[in-house]
């Protein structure tokens, strides 16, 4: 971290006098691509409402791990984040009902688990606060760690499984033909999913977590020929609205995460009106 600081105090950038400030860049350079890359898979495999789906999971996760006393809850939401994936993907796989009406089970039924459980016996529901909003102006040396081992893991994934993932989203039938183990490779997908979500939700909170997961992709998807500009416009995008929210929380003094949600938002819909007029 001594040398990001130092690389950080050569730039003449007001924001970056402070250390917390030059945490959270950190943390942008590296959630924006693994949020770019996700965000492909995602919306390829029309996982939008899932990824939803597993931040409350992640929330009722936390939730148990404050009950039990863990000195680390979010360690306790990934791991419960993981069997919740796991478990969407056992039901989906042996179930002949539709992907969304699983997703809206698994969600409602996570959300209110972790409902009932903060506030069991009278527990106050303030402290978890932090999880819905998120607050990426205090993330950890340790969490922008753990974040980039994800981002080597998922950049790994992608390269090997990429083309794979994508054929089993898009045609898993055809994909099983071919000899690839679709329930296998959506299995390990979803598990990214829930460790992505997990170790995101108190930088970036709950309520606008998903939009950072669909939208790169979406704007990406209006203006892309190829499943190349595909995701590197999704990375592109990415990182120009971390960037630029990151920028607009500080001086305009408001949430970060909120921010760059606006700005991924922004982003969709100028990529969209070019979409209109390349058309």
């Amino acid at each position: 971290m001594s040398i990001w600081y130092w690389l950080c105090d050569l730039l003449p950038i007001e924001m970056l006098h402070w250390d917390f400030m030059k945490n959270a860049l950190l943390a942008i350079l590296i959630m924006a691509p693994l949020f770019g890359l996700m965000s492909t898979m995602i919306v390829t495999g029309r996982m939008s409402f899932f990824s939803d789906a597993l931040g409350h999971s992640a929330f009722t996760g936390i939730a148990i791990g404050c009950i039990f006393g863990a000195a680390f809850p979010l360690w306790t939401a990934v791991i419960f984040s993981i069997v919740f994936a796991l478990l969407f993907s056992y039901v989906r796989s042996r179930s002949n009902q539709a992907a969304d009406t699983l997703i809206g089970v698994f969600s409602s039924t996570a959300v209110a688990l972790g409902i009932f459980i903060a506030t069991l016996n009278g527990g106050s529901f303030t402290k978890y606060n932090k999880y819905l909003i998120g607050d990426i102006l205090s993330i950890t040396p340790a969490e922008i760690g753990a974040l980039a081992l994800v981002l080597l893991g998922i950049a790994v994934f992608w390269v090997l499984c990429s083309n794979r993932l994508t054929l089993t989203s898009v045609h898993p039938q055809l994909a099983s033909s071919r000899g690839i183990p679709v329930h296998l490779s959506q299995g390990i997908f979803t598990t990214a999913i829930a460790v992505v979500v997990t170790l995101s939700i108190s930088s970036v909170g709950l309520l606008i977590l998903n939009s950072l997961l669909v939208l790169p992709a979406a704007a990406a998807r209006n203006i892309s020929r190829n499943l190349r500009q595909y995701h590197l416009f999704s990375v592109l995008f990415a990182f120009l609205a971390g960037l630029g929210g990151l920028a607009c929380s500080y001086y305009l003094e408001t949430s970060a995460g909120a921010a760059i949600s606006l700005s991924l938002a922004l982003l969709f819909a100028i990529s969209f009106c070019l979409r209109k007029v390349r058309a």
